[in-house]
């Protein structure tokens, strides 16, 4: 590390004391960013482990609903974003509007969101759940008849054909896993014969069926470690494999496709958190009357898991 990046540092722990904050960077972070957190991981596990701490201030360090997210879950804790112009295209796809409107046309359906969505949807939503836990909800409401499933149309594609149950959808997608395509694994595979391969369930179908273990990230980072293979095949955003290295040095990580990269994942720097510290902004705060819905929807998912 250079002699201006210590200094930095230095600047930042030093803020991070005095304004009684906590640093959280999601799985996507530059590593830059993912050296200075307190927390890593991916969006609900920060921000659950965010409510736990003693901390006044959140520096959420990755997209706009994440943020949100952490707000959510601490009401009385002031949320920042160092980046407050890094949003999520998929959570972008769909609007509170567009939810109302496919209840409508589905009275009878149980609404499911995905955590990648607004507060303002999740509001709109009976249960929030996360790629790590999207079957196991599904699976829990075997009494219902209809399933509304937002807003990623592939990962709702990955939840049916596990769960076995029709779901209504909508066409949002993730941008980015998109851009990792069936012939990519397959020549990481052709060079890397012994590799695992394991992808995100955000990704194309044709990609997900070759896969060994399809994971959110934080089961990546754990497959990762427990299982005995010594090479990987990453079928997610190129950030991921920063933190796989770090945990597993004597383990090699190659990426599907270098094309995974995330613009608005990579908009936070180590200066931006550190004039968010100095400024203590910019402020995500979600309305009360929006909070409270939203945090049932996240309730009702915490109970089934």
């Amino acid at each position: 590390m250079i002699k201006e990046d210590k200094e930095l540092v230095g600047r930042i722990k030093e803020l991070k004391k005095k304004r009684n904050a906590v640093i959280l960077a999601h799985n996507y972070q530059l590593p830059e960013v993912q050296d200075i957190a307190d927390f890593r991981g991916d969006s609900l596990e920060l921000s659950r482990a965010a409510a736990k701490t003693g901390a006044k201030v959140i520096v959420f360090c990755g997209v706009y609903f994440m943020a949100e997210t952490a707000s959510i879950l601490s009401p009385d804790k002031l949320v920042i974003m160092p980046d407050i112009s890094a949003g999520c295209p998929m959570a972008n796809m769909m609007n509170a509007g567009d939810l109302r409107k496919l209840k409508e046309q589905h009275p009878q359906a149980v609404a499911v969101g995905y955590v990648n969505t607004s507060a303002e949807v999740k509001a709109e939503l009976d249960y929030c759940c996360t790629s790590t836990n999207a079957i196991a909800v599904v699976n829990a409401l075997s009494d219902k008849k209809e399933i509304i499933f937002v807003p990623d149309k592939y990962l709702a594609d990955y939840v049916s054909k596990k769960s076995g149950r029709k779901l209504i959808t909508w066409h949002g997608f993730c941008p980015t896993h998109v851009k990792i395509l069936p012939e990519d694994v397959k020549r990481e595979k052709k060079f890397h014969p012994k590799a695992k391969v394991m992808v995100h369930p955000e990704c194309l179908p044709a990609v997900v069926a070759l896969a060994d273990a399809v994971l959110s990230t934080s089961q990546m980072a754990k497959f990762a470690k427990e299982n005995p293979a010594k090479e990987f095949i990453v079928g997610t955003e190129a950030g991921l494999v920063y933190r796989l290295k770090q945990d597993n040095p004597d383990k090699e990580f190659y990426l599907a496709s270098e094309r995974a990269v995330c613009p608005n994942m990579k908009r936070t720097t180590q200066e931006k958190v550190l004039w968010a510290l100095e400024e203590l902004k910019d402020e995500v705060k979600v309305p009360e009357n929006i909070r409270k819905k939203a945090h049932l929807a996240i309730e009702r998912m915490l109970k089934i898991i």
